[in-house]
């Protein structure tokens, strides 16, 4: 048997954070509008102008935290534009994301009682790109300060007496990039100078998170340790699963999402596996000036990207979802699961409507995605404590691409059960693995699966079920060993009772 994964249940010092399970949404094409928000006076059902079905969509897979207002869109987005009286709220051009006028009735209150209707919790990037300090002093406050300050005031005014007590605040997006264009060393100073500035109220210690790299920016990595790792308690790190990255051609196309050719389907897992490299090598750069794992490593934009679906806004960045996408979220969540001595947060890119979406919507219509399947089978690595996991593994090759076809993660969750999840990137062979659970003997297997027939497959809002999740029993346990069969394209996880 060419592959074998060994879990040492005995072992394991750490919890998987269950923020690495976080999601991410901006206000780009459909997401925040059409997405989540269609009003309190929609005939689509809601709960104070939230979608129902997509809010239970969410709570289904526990999402953990949720990440807004962007993306691109933070470092434009002025806070106070989007409160009180929707009437009166002052709307802006969305230039990031097709120029499209945005209207502010979604804004930090409908924010907040979204991420209580889902249950998760809060994190805001704030504006450092085209924001004054004064402007993310203020916002601060009215979220945090209990009381007799104007923008308390003001919030109490807006309808919410009691704080809202933000804890996870993001001190600027990509300003790299769309956010400032700035080098490493001149943004360290900026965080240094706004992070002064925001401040601890009401007993709520805020973590604070620094834009980080793009990608292999190690050096970004390094400046930013190195000057102002005192002041941060975690480090954004932005890495997309997509044709070309940055310093190849950016003329080529990114692909389509459901009509691709197998050497396409190979390149974008492969990318998916260079997930490792670059974890493992930003780490080993915090590790030396952080040897303690204090600061966070956040990947809060992950995913694919691939070109629009035909006929939609080339800026709203709507595409379709595969089993290939399915399989970029098992290798990456594996790899986080791995690493999650220090990466403690990560928000897939993003929730609905837009590159890697948990759900897709059509007027009042919803469905639910691969992707979000992945993170259903999934969901019980949260705050289970990580067991190392060795793999020998066969390779899927195509083309020039090559890589390890089987990756595996695996947890123990607090009742003792043990949670193994794992694939096979293979398009045409079943992968038969060999599990080895050291020190367990196996009493009671349970499994799911989420596999696919064709590279191409996925749901439709006419056939929403063609990919989902069935039941799973192609395994033989044998004392601490189970043997099993993995059909090509699949993703399995497995719950096991000693």
């Amino acid at each position: 048997m060419l592959n074998k994964i060994i879990v040492q249940t005995e072992s394991g010092d750490h919890k998987i954070d269950k923020n690495i399970y976080g999601h991410f949404a901006e206000h780009l094409g459909r997401c925040i509008y059409d997405g989540i928000w269609v009003g309190e006076k929609s005939s689509i059902p809601n709960i104070r102008g939230m979608r129902k079905d997509v809010v239970e969509a969410l709570k289904g897979i526990k999402a953990p935290v949720l990440r807004w207002p962007g993306g691109c869109f933070a470092d434009e987005y002025h806070w106070k534009d989007g409160v009180g009286s929707r009437e009166e709220r002052r709307p802006m051009v969305n230039s990031n994301w097709g120029g499209v006028v945005e209207d502010n009735q979604f804004g930090t209150h409908e924010f907040f009682d979204l991420c209580e209707q889902i249950g998760a919790e809060p994190y805001i990037c704030g504006n450092v790109g085209s924001g004054t300090i004064h402007e993310m002093q203020e916002w601060i406050e009215y979220m945090n300060w209990p009381d007799s300050t104007p923008m308390s005031e003001m919030r109490i005014r807006n309808g919410r007496k009691e704080p809202f007590n933000i804890k996870y605040f993001g001190i600027g997006n990509e300003n790299w990039g769309c956010g400032g264009k700035m080098t490493p060393e001149y943004y360290a100073s900026v965080y240094k100078r706004y992070n002064t500035f925001v401040r601890d109220y009401n007993g709520q210690k805020i973590f604070r998170i620094a834009c980080g790299p793009r990608n292999d920016d190690y050096h970004w990595t390094d400046v930013m340790m190195r000057d102002a790792r005192c002041c941060m308690d975690g480090l954004a790190l932005h890495y997309y699963s997509r044709m070309f990255s940055s310093g190849e051609s950016t003329t080529e196309e990114r692909g389509s999402a459901t009509d691709f050719p197998e050497d396409e389907w190979a390149l974008i897992l492969r990318k998916a596996h260079n997930t490792e490299e670059l974890v493992h090598r930003h780490s080993a750069i915090m590790d030396r000036y952080d040897p303690e794992k204090r600061v966070a490593l956040i990947v809060d934009e992950w995913g694919t990207w691939f070109e629009v679906e035909p006929g939609t806004h080339p800026r709203f960045l709507y595409q379709q979802n595969t089993m290939r996408d399915a399989l970029v979220a098992s290798i990456s969540l594996n790899i986080f699961n791995e690493y999650s001595d220090r990466v403690r947060m990560a928000n897939i890119a993003q929730t609905v409507n837009v590159l890697q979406a948990m759900v897709l919507t059509d007027g009042p219509r919803m469905l639910l995605t691969p992707t979000y399947h992945v993170f259903d089978m999934y969901k019980g690595h949260q705050d289970a404590t990580s067991l190392p996991v060795y793999t020998e593994s066969e390779q899927y090759s195509y083309g020039e691409y090559s890589m390890d076809k089987v990756s595996a993660s695996a947890s123990r969750a607090d009742d003792g059960s043990i949670l193994v999840t794992m694939n096979n990137l293979d398009t045409k062979k079943p992968a038969e693995i060999r599990t080895v659970l050291r020190g367990t003997r196996i009493k009671n297997v349970s499994g799911r699966i989420l596999s696919s027939s064709s590279m191409h497959l996925h749901n439709t809002f006419d056939e929403p079920d063609r990919l989902s999740p069935q039941n799973f029993a192609e395994f033989k346990a044998e004392s601490d060993e189970l043997k099993l069969t993995v059909p090509p394209m699949s993703v399995v996880a497995l719950r096991i009772e000693s």
